[in-house]
Order: C-alpha cells, then structure tokens, then sequence
C-alpha cells in the first residue's frame, strides 16, 4: 500500500498505519529505483572496548634496562660489542666478490636488494664485464637485462657504467681508497663506501645500513635518524678497527633475531641490557 498524502512515496507495510506517531520501526524508501531498507531506534548501545595502543603496553611487568646516560655510552657500546663477537664470532661480508671492483659493483645492486639476490646476478654480470675496463665500455642495455631482478635496474645499470668509467678515467683502473674520493662515484654513498673500505680494502669503516641504524636506537646508542650522523657517533664510541666488523655483525643480528616487527627478545644475548626490550 502506498502513502502519497505529503507529496512523497512510501511503503506502508501491514498492519501498521500511515500516521507519523504509528509509522516507526523499519523504513522502506524508493531510492534511484532500489529499496534500501534500515532499523531505526533499536536502543542498543555499543560497549567500548579498551585495547592496548602498543606493543609495550600488551606485555606488562616486562624489566628493561635504563636507557645510558652519555658517560655510559663508551662502555656500553664495548659491552654490546662484547656480546655481539660472542654470537657472531666469524663477521663477513656476504655479497661474493673476488676484488675491491667486484664489491663496488655488488654492493651497487645491493640497494633495495638481498644478498642473495645480487650474488645470483653477480657471477653473469662478471663474466660479462669481469673488469672496470670492459664495464666502461658496455652496452647500457645488456647491463639493465643482467641486473634487472635486483630492482631498479635502469640506474643501477646506468651508475654501475658510470662508475667503471669514473675508475678508468680518474683513477686510472684502480678503485680508491679514499672517503673523499669514494663518493665523488656515481652510485656511491657514504655506506657503500664504508663496505668497500672495511670489507675489501682492510680499512676502517662503519656502514649505517637500515639495520644498524634501527638495532643502534633500539639498544640506546643513539637517538638520531641521520645515517652519517649515526656513523659519527658510533665511530667515537668504539675502536676504529673494530668498526666494520661492529657494523656486520648489527647486520647478522638484525637479521636473525633483532627483526624490525617482531623482535625475539626472549633469543637475544643483549636482552637485559636494551632498554627497548619487550619480552
């Protein structure tokens, strides 16, 4: 039955009036030709429920050390060192190279990249252009197919040419040593650098990857989120010659047991000492 008496269409359904104070309950209305029906005054209200705004806050009664006052910071760092050595006695690179050029290259594909990944791609792209030489002279487009499941592989294809050009021209075939001289190459930044140095080149050098820099804060070493500004920091805390080993095992550590979501506490040597402990 329909109800046209104020110049609107409604269904009335059965047994109810078409009185204003009678019509409640369910609603039918003619909307773009469907029906869309709806409960009005149910009266049922929705209780609230509190739930923990944090990871911190779900794991009560949890002890965490306190965070180190700045005079602490030298030897906690040696005391984080210490532990670290003790898990990960052997700290190595794990990009395969066979020279300081290979390394440079790998640890180009590196960005945005697995290990094992650029170590899949790596023997192909050396026994194409094995030299800074040959890899001069390459034909972009090879370069880019080559590299191409390590991501971004048009500007790595275009630095790593850059790059073997740079050598050959500047350096006369040689990779430098230098800092200075590192990251005036295209495709290479402080930390690429910092690998290079440390791990092929027998020379100090602390890289600030996105695990050391996480695992850095997360154990109270620093509260920046500059990369530079967190080697700095980390450099004068700890003995140069134990700065690349430091950084490999932060790695090894952040990949194993420290994870950026869900840290395994309860496995870490370093659990009584992290003031951001959550287990």
């Amino acid at each position: 039955m329909r109800d046209t008496a104020k110049g609107y269409s409604r269904t009335i359904w059965a047994g109810q009036s078409s009185t204003a104070g009678d019509y409640r309950g369910r609603v039918a209305t003619k909307k773009r030709g469907r029906v869309a029906t709806k409960k009005r005054g149910t009266g049922v209200a929705r209780k609230r429920v509190k739930r923990p705004t944090s990871a911190r806050a779900a794991t009560p009664n949890v002890v965490r050390a306190k965070r180190p006052t700045k005079a602490e910071l030298p030897k906690h760092a040696l005391a984080i060192l210490a532990h670290l050595k003790k898990d990960y006695p052997v700290a190595v690179c794990e990009l395969t190279h066979d020279s300081p050029f290979q390394l440079l290259a790998a640890t180009i594909l590196s960005a945005q990249c697995t290990d094992a990944r650029v170590n899949m791609v790596t023997p192909h792209l050396f026994a194409a252009y094995p030299t800074a030489a040959a890899l001069a002279v390459a034909d972009v487009s090879h370069v880019e197919q080559i590299v191409r499941s390590t991501g971004f592989y048009a500007s790595k294809a275009k630095n790593l040419i850059g790059m073997a050009n740079a050598v050959m021209t500047r350096f006369g075939g040689e990779v430098p040593s230098e800092m200075e001289d590192l990251v005036t190459l295209p495709g290479v930044g402080r930390k690429t650098a910092n690998v290079l140095r440390s791990a092929a080149l027998g020379l100090p050098g602390l890289p600030v990857d996105t695990h050391v820099l996480r695992l850095s804060k997360r154990l109270g070493l620093t509260r920046d989120e500059d990369p530079v500004k967190v080697e700095m920091q980390l450099n004068a805390l700890l003995p140069p010659e134990e700065w690349g080993e430091f950084s490999l095992r932060l790695i090894l550590h952040g990949r194993r047991v420290c994870d950026a979501r869900s840290p395994r506490c309860g496995e870490c040597r370093m659990a009584s000492i992290c003031p951001s402990r959550q287990t």
